[in-house]
């Protein structure tokens, strides 16, 4: 039986910084599949123009190697360790702190991490979030999202009353959205997470839009059949591209369902803008 794997914190650094780059500068394969189809669908002159100068403005962040957006986010950090992995040389969330730090330096993205009361900047963009799991194997995956703040602002988590069912759970997610409007930079990736419990559903919400793939079907029946009717009557909104209207508010509905307390409904509904920004390492 072969030992452990040892993983240097050097390393874990080292790509993670790679990753602030990349993920600031190109948009990921299945974002860009969703922004060419909403091109064609779309039915307002302007949002077609709107989304024809975002497909333009990735283009062209990819191929300068420059931010695809001036709100470079606060740096997510998905971490999926396999439990025969050790890292060696340094602490773990030093290293990706550290790596973080390093990227944004290196890749002159804008640094928007301040203290919450004076708001002093850390100059650096740390500290990142960081979510780290338990999985099989002898590697560590490490996904980075870069996320704005305008779409973190009117993401909203509920705990709704039981009997609201169903329904409450659509007008929750349908009113976060319409009130939200043009801020969280449409067209959007709604993600929502039901059932858990308060920092599962947000944390679960989260997690769908780092490692869910806006083009793949969602394996879950239920789920799959409220991402279909939720997007339909997010679009019917009317909030369109950039909030100048038009019929593609929403690029993709992901939904999570899982079971809750008796007495419990929770919702979280976390917004994505158009620059749905992620990338993967494996080590």
């Amino acid at each position: 039986m072969s030992g452990p794997r040892y993983i240097q914190a050097e390393e874990i650094s080292s790509q993670v910084a790679e990753l602030c780059g990349l993920a600031c500068c190109r948009l990921p394969e299945d974002v860009l599949a969703c922004l060419s189809r909403a091109e064609k669908e779309e039915k307002s002159p302007v949002g077609r123009k709107v989304l024809t100068m975002l497909l333009e403005n990735a283009g062209l962040a990819r191929r300068e190697n420059i931010p695809l957006c001036q709100d470079c986010g606060t740096a997510v950090v998905w971490a999926n360790l396999g439990q025969e992995a050790l890292i060696r040389g340094g602490d773990f969330y030093q290293a990706i702190s550290r790596g973080v730090a390093l990227g944004y330096d290196k890749y002159y993205l804008r640094k928007s991490m301040a203290h919450p009361f004076s708001r002093a900047n850390s100059n650096d963009n740390t500290p990142p979030i960081v979510h780290l799991s338990l999985v099989p194997g002898r590697s560590l995956a490490l996904t980075l999202a870069p996320k704005g703040g305008g779409a973190e602002n009117v993401s909203r988590l509920f705990m709704l009353a039981p009997a609201l069912g169903r329904e409450g759970v659509v007008k929750a997610v349908l009113d976060t959205v319409d009130q939200a409007g043009a801020n969280p930079c449409p067209p959007l990736v709604v993600s929502l997470a039901v059932g858990g419990n308060m920092e599962d559903a947000a944390l679960r919400a989260k997690k769908n839009l780092l490692l869910r793939s806006l083009t793949e079907p969602n394996p879950d029946p239920e789920a799959a059949v409220l991402e279909e009717e939720l997007l339909a009557a997010v679009n019917r909104l009317g909030i369109g591209p950039a909030g100048l209207g038009g019929s593609v508010t929403c690029l993709r509905v992901l939904a999570d369902i899982k079971a809750c307390h008796i007495a419990s409904l929770p919702l979280a509904v976390n917004l994505q803008c158009h620059a749905a920004r992620h990338q993967t390492v494996v080590l």
